[in-house]
């Protein structure tokens, strides 16, 4: 079992049973692991302890981050600033293909793609000559597979980039220079519109789709929101996984919820490290 699997493992019983507070002893006993070995290896993927992401983990964390969430959606949105200087919406500049592009699946284009190991498993990152174009985390799928859901008529080329590692940084943790990032990405009007206010959504904090519905101005259309999150094709650093239900319960992800959770527990605990220092 690798690494990942373990504490995917670890995490959905953490998720499932948070409310009993397992041990220690308990949470490395279901993965297969010494009580040291599981300590080390969970601290050193996720930067925290057991014991402290159970602490998020708990229904009441999880609704404190949505109540928080409320008082600071509006500034957040006006300005593009909180208390963190991790801010997406300062950085990512988002372009999107031509409509030729658009439908003929992505016809003419070269790809460059590579896999990286990343913190939450390995992670795709494939890019144009414009800029990132999709990142996904991979499980069972090929990354060719995936590139050609995406891109059917797009001629793909294995290549490790300069782009591509510009891209891993923010998911490896490196913030410090997030200006080098461009996406060219694939979407409708209203996709495009959905994923720039995701952009938004400040490090450590969450929104909800209703919310997100209210900014760009469809209070109506949740359902179509819903839909546009689901298809975001950048993964964590266009933040989908920070997009939560009305109840504060986590909800489904595309790459699977237990990355939400590890994602969300591990940016809510850094953030509040940040402002503790």
């Amino acid at each position: 079992m690798v690494d990942f699997d373990r504490i995917r493992n670890a995490i959905t019983y953490i998720h499932e049973n948070y409310k009993s507070q397992p041990s220690l002893d308990e949470i490395a006993d279901h993965v297969h692991l010494s009580q040291y070995h599981f300590q080390r290896l969970f601290s050193e993927w996720a930067g925290i302890s057991p014991k402290k992401f159970l602490q998020f983990v708990s229904l009441g964390n999880a609704k404190k981050l949505l109540i928080s969430q409320k008082t600071l959606m509006s500034a957040s949105y006006e300005t593009g600033l909180s208390g963190t200087s991790r801010l997406h919406d300062l950085f990512l500049n988002i372009e999107g293909m031509t409509p030729g592009s658009f439908k003929s699946g992505g016809e003419g284009l070269s790809i460059e793609y590579a896999v990286y190991p990343s913190a939450f498993g390995d992670v795709l990152i494939a890019s144009t000559r414009i800029g990132i174009c999709h990142i996904s985390f991979l499980d069972n799928e090929t990354p060719t597979e995936v590139l050609k859901s995406h891109f059917p008529g797009a001629s793909l080329i294995y290549q490790i980039k300069e782009m591509h590692q510009e891209a891993l940084k923010p998911i490896a943790g490196d913030w410090s220079d997030l200006s080098k990032i461009k996406l060219h990405l694939k979407g409708t009007p209203f996709q495009l519109k959905v994923w720039e206010a995701l952009l938004k959504i400040p490090f450590g904090k969450a929104a909800t789709y209703s919310a997100i519905a209210s900014y760009i101005d469809k209070p109506k259309a949740m359902r179509a929101v819903g839909s546009a999150v689901g298809a975001n094709p950048i993964a964590y650093l266009i933040p989908c996984h920070r997009v939560i239900q009305s109840t504060g319960a986590i909800g489904q992800y595309h790459w699977g919820s237990e990355r939400k959770t590890a994602m969300l527990g591990f940016e809510s605990l850094q953030e509040t490290e940040e402002i503790i220092e």
